[in-house]
């Protein structure tokens, strides 16, 4: 193949293409169902991609007596006949949030052992299931939300204090819907795919404790209202634990997974005849930082064929953080994605033959409108001569403001499905 900027763009957005239908629930669902129950089909939902989960379970089930209510981010809903959708906010909770999450505990209670609650479960709905625990309020949970989000904290730390401070996550709805059987169909967005933390875990046990969320919030310093502090110092009811007998009957089945994805990637990338190498599906940390570090491993397969020669591509998913240091100058537009492409970017000083695309599979990086963005040889003089300043622009976190000027942003919409970040990079 002749490689030229043309075609590395090209080859790099159908791989990213490749890794979101991976994980479109419109195409695996259907397969991890259970059988149906004798009672009743209650389903219930939170996630970036609840709604579409929820046609898809209709399609599956076209004769069932299904019911329920799903909650999603605005914009992701789809069509559906029998499952209400309702729209909320994300990444920070709102009103419409806390009242789905309310209908949904009162919909699973009085269930018998005969029912079934299926949990549509997917990333995003920590925020999106706000319902605050104890005489919390909604406004003390955005707080938090807000300060976590600024603080560098990794998503299993955020989701450990999300979870003792709300009356859904941690297990508590499952525990809601006991005696009944819940199956939960989840798709990962989490380094790891650790049940507990998709979501905050509402249909699944919490091996975490009110110590650790208080221990997180001081090892970040984060400012958080007077009445978070004392319901975490009071600790009054924990979440349910590993042999919780409310939760006996609840299963976890995981149907999408970053891991998942890459290997399809790769898989598609083998059959272009593209050697793949995947680094792994968990790499976390600073976002610039990790940009940097990919940008000298693509360094040496140009310079010294290591660890595998080029013509290539290294892939890696997972999830980065960004932290807004105090004194940082306000006004800085970009995702974790922007910002750790344009690390590598920066990093990788035009290498010749380099391109990368980096994205959130949800097609939404941070609170932006595009999923991600594309790095080529010629970025940083395509920056300069625009009279942009990458350096600056990477330390003022305005990376998507560099990416938009150079019309170089991946926009999709929303894909209604989220396996997390997903790292390409091109070697040729």
């Amino acid at each position: 193949m002749t490689w030229d900027d043309t075609t590395a763009r090209a080859t790099l957005q159908r791989l990213f293409d490749i890794a979101i239908r991976a994980a479109d629930p419109r195409a695996i669902l259907a397969a991890h169902l259970p059988e149906r129950p004798k009672g009743r089909v209650i389903v219930i939902g939170a996630g970036k991609s609840a709604s579409v989960m929820a046609a898809a379970v209709e399609d599956a089930w076209p004769d069932a007596d299904l019911s329920g209510l799903v909650v999603t981010r605005y914009g992701h809903a789809v069509p559906t006949r029998r499952i209400e959708t309702v729209e909320a906010s994300h990444p920070v909770p709102d009103a419409a949030g806390e009242a789905a999450a309310r209908r949904i505990l009162a919909l699973i209670q009085g269930l018998t052992a005969d029912d079934l609650v299926l949990a549509l479960i997917s990333g995003g709905g920590s925020a999106l299931l706000a319902l605050p625990d104890g005489g919390l309020t909604l406004a003390d949970k955005q707080a938090v939300n807000r300060a976590l989000l600024a603080s560098g904290a990794t998503i299993q730390e955020m989701n450990c204090v999300r979870r003792h401070l709300s009356a859904i996550k941690g297990g508590r709805l499952a525990a809601a819907a006991h005696p009944a059987r819940v199956v939960t169909l989840a798709i990962s967005d989490v380094p790891g795919d650790e049940p507990s933390v998709i979501a905050s875990g509402p249909t699944v046990p919490d091996p975490t404790t009110f110590a650790e969320a208080q221990a997180i919030l001081a090892r970040y310093e984060a400012e958080v209202p007077a009445a978070v502090a004392a319901h975490l110092a009071d600790a009054v009811e924990e979440t349910p634990k590993p042999g919780d007998p409310r939760l006996a009957r609840a299963e976890f089945r995981m149907i999408a997974t970053p891991q998942m994805a890459l290997e399809a990637v790769a898989a598609e990338a083998k059959a272009m005849g593209l050697p793949a190498l995947l680094l792994g599906d968990a790499l976390e940390g600073e976002a610039a930082v990790l940009g940097t570090v990919l940008a000298g491993i693509a360094r040496s397969v140009r310079s010294h064929g290591h660890p595998l020669p080029a013509p290539c591509l290294l892939l890696s998913g997972g999830e980065t953080t960004v932290t807004i240091r105090p004194g940082t100058p306000k006004g800085g537009r970009g995702g974790r994605n922007s910002e750790c492409l344009l690390g590598f970017a920066v990093a990788a000083a035009g290498a010749p033959g380099v391109w990368a695309l980096m994205g959130d599979t949800d097609g939404i990086d941070g609170s932006e409108d595009n999923a991600g963005a594309i790095v080529t040889p010629d970025t940083l003089a395509r920056a300069r001569a625009a009279g942009l300043d990458p350096r600056l622009s990477l330390s003022s976190h305005d990376s998507y403001g560099l990416f938009a000027s150079l019309g170089d942003t991946i926009v999709t919409g929303p894909t209604l499905t989220n396996v997390n970040d997903l790292r390409l990079i091109l070697i040729v």
